[in-house]
């Protein structure tokens, strides 16, 4: 198979699909691989390395495009990157297409096949490949929210972990998956006073064994969020439904609870954010404020630590790319149903019941396509 990795063009993504060490292994089980010149870069693999390692360097994107059977991407194609997709070609990357109804219905024109990371499930209800950039984004979310609570940065002053003699911030966090896990350590660790919110007694249970002291682990109800809310100094959404929009826990009118200077990151802002007053931003332009609180949105947080990011996702998706391009996407799904949940989009019909149900489209069954 002809596998392309084009150069991420979403602003200040940094990331690549794949590392050199991925196409000598993809090399190896007789692919091409044709690597977009520059494409590394951001990530610190730079283009010898990529030509060392057995890949064609090819100068921008079309001919990707235009000649590979597979594209191995990071984040959602943008309409540039639809613009240019084929029929009965394979786009592997992360799409969050149920916060994209412009998105959905590209790729549903398109007629390509789109396996869709956040979606691909194992045995076990394990996402195999969301988990690397949660944990990623969870422990960002705390690092961006400490500086945004910075006085200069717009936010009220607070020190998350206090001094002596003061007390320490109050880090809300909606959600306990592994984004909220990954933020509650970060934050505990930092000193601050976390209380973690989620609707699932036995992951409360495991959280309460696993926790430090500093971490209180609360049952989810609308009554608690607005309690909470209103003592936060750091308000964390991590709320994931697999392929679906994420619910909106806090409303506007919530938000008037809040105190002023208060910061908000809602890391579900790529699935439709569980904040209400929340819409994507980007690094060049991360914040903005409502009613007096900061809101942090960047959706592709893990953007900003290319390195760290890369290795992390292109550790996981390799695996799964080499099944793909060694048997297909048909037979690969076909012996693998958690690469076959993976599926949101076949040849201009949905899915993944999150996507249908998020637009009211009809639902094919993964059966039938395969």
């Amino acid at each position: 198979m002809r596998i392309g990795v084009p150069r991420e063009i979403k602003t200040n993504e940094n990331r690549v699909a794949l590392r050199p060490a991925g196409v000598e292994i993809l090399v190896g089980d007789g692919h091409e691989v044709w690597i977009e010149q520059t494409a590394g870069e951001g990530s610190g693999y730079p283009d010898p390395a990529y030509a060392d390692a057995g890949a064609r360097l090819v100068d921008g994107p079309a001919p990707i495009f235009a000649e590979c059977d597979m594209i191995l991407k990071v984040k959602e194609p943008l309409p540039v990157e639809v613009a240019r997709i084929r029929e009965d070609q394979i786009v592997f990357t992360y799409f969050h297409f149920a916060a994209s109804r412009e998105l959905t219905e590209g790729m549903i024109g398109s007629k390509a096949i789109a396996i869709a990371y956040e979606t691909v499930e194992e045995a076990d209800g394990t996402l195999p490949l969301l988990v690397p950039m949660s944990e990623v984004a969870g422990r960002m979310a705390v690092q961006e929210g400490a500086k945004y609570l910075e006085k200069l940065m717009g936010g009220r002053g607070i020190l998350l972990g206090g001094v002596p003699g003061t007390p320490p911030g109050e880090v809300v966090i909606l959600g306990g998956g592994v984004v909220g896990i990954n933020a509650a350590k970060m934050a505990a660790g930092l000193g601050a006073r976390v209380t973690i919110l989620d609707v699932s007694l036995p992951r409360l249970r495991y959280l309460d064994d696993v926790m430090p002291a500093n971490v209180d682990c609360l049952f989810s109800d609308p009554h608690t969020v607005r309690e909470l809310i209103a003592r936060a100094d750091l308000l964390i959404g991590a709320v994931l439904l697999p392929g679906a929009k994420a619910p909106n826990l806090v409303t506007r009118e919530d938000l008037k609870r809040m105190k002023e200077g208060a910061v908000i990151v809602d890391v579900a802002v790529d699935q439709g954010g569980c904040i209400e007053t929340c819409r994507p931003t980007t690094h060049e332009d991360p914040v903005f404020v409502v009613d007096g609180v900061v809101h942090y949105c960047v959706a592709n947080m893990p953007g900003a630590v290319p390195r760290t990011s890369t290795i992390a996702l292109t550790s996981a998706t390799l695996p799964y790319a080499r099944k793909i391009a060694s048997k297909g996407w048909q037979a690969a799904c076909r012996d693998s149903p958690g690469l076959a949940k993976g599926l949101n989009i076949v040849r201009g019909q949905v899915t993944y019941p999150g996507v249908a149900e998020a637009f009211d489209l009809p639902l094919e069954d993964v059966a039938g396509v395969l």
